[in-house]
């Protein structure tokens, strides 16, 4: 079963703001609930990306997360669902509980518009997928990172994998999605300095890397499953083939089309092959650099 997680906590308020003739007009707003994650993320910046640049824009909701990740953002009631929250983790300032220590780059993630409960890395290519191939439903994207992580089908893979792999009935397939996650966002925090300016963001580079992540997902989650770190010969081999595609990549200008990095394809077999008495990634990938 699929399982679209939304918002942990939604509370409607009415605001009123006084008229000249001594009345009020009523303005409905939300409070939105939810967790950022690669590990937690304490002290990063949670907003609402309401003309899709990535960034934080005056007049978007903005709030800091705390501990555990939690943050709690208030929207007019009208926004509620349409646009998708972003989370930038900020370099030397945003820790990690996982580590506990500041993250050293800065980075972006982000969840579809309505998801909300946990933004993280699987958040983030969901999204991706879906905006790269507009005939894509959620259903199928989730179906599809599913199968690239060689997950079984009742795992949700909008879930707070933190949380799942402590305890549970897939504890071991929540840690794979956290050691995962963890690969994801150092790949993301790399490659800062070519798809970031200060507190902005270069769109096309941007797509164009979760493209190539997106891409190379089995690989990744295969890289994950078996102990390897950021320094083994497929992680490095990636890194310099991401930073060589996204330096060819213009930073502004018009819309670039990525479609192609993100092809509608839900087959498992699509993503692993049975080989050598164990499940290897193979098929629909960038690199095949295993």
């Amino acid at each position: 079963m699929i399982k679209i997680v939304l918002a942990t906590a939604v509370v409607l308020t009415v605001g009123s703001i006084a008229g000249c003739g001594g009345g009020s007009a009523s303005t409905p707003t939300a409070t939105v609930s939810g967790i950022v994650a690669d590990g937690y993320l304490r002290g990063a910046e949670v907003y609402l990306d309401k003309n899709g640049s990535y960034q934080w824009d005056a007049g978007e909701p903005k709030a800091t997360s705390g501990s555990g990740g939690a943050y709690t953002l208030q929207m007019a009631q009208a926004d509620m669902g349409k646009y998708p929250i972003v989370c930038r983790a900020v370099a030397g300032s945003t820790v990690d509980e996982d580590t506990g220590q500041p993250v050293q780059n800065s980075y972006v993630m982000s969840a579809p518009a309505g998801v909300t409960a946990f933004v993280s890395p699987m958040s983030t290519l969901v999204r991706e997928k879906m905006a790269a191939n507009t005939g894509m439903t959620m259903a199928e994207a989730l179906t599809q990172l599913r199968n690239q992580l060689n997950m079984p089908s009742d795992v949700d893979m909008l879930a707070d994998y933190v949380a799942g792999s402590q305890s549970g009935q897939h504890q071991s397939h929540y840690q794979t999605m956290r050691e995962t996650a963890r690969q994801m966002a150092a790949l993301m925090a790399e490659e800062a300095p070519l798809v970031m300016s200060g507190n902005g963001v270069y769109v096309n580079r941007y797509q164009g890397m979760m493209g190539e992540i997106n891409e190379n997902m089995p690989y990744i989650a295969d890289n994950a499953m078996n102990g390897f770190g950021m320094d083994s010969s497929f992680m490095i081999e990636m890194q310099n083939q991401m930073q060589a595609t996204l330096q060819n990549m213009p930073s502004g200008g018009g819309f670039t089309n990525y479609s192609g990095m993100f092809r509608n394809m839900t087959s498992h077999t699509t993503f692993w092959n049975y080989t050598g008495n164990r499940w290897q990634p193979g098929g629909m990938t960038g690199s095949g650099m295993m």
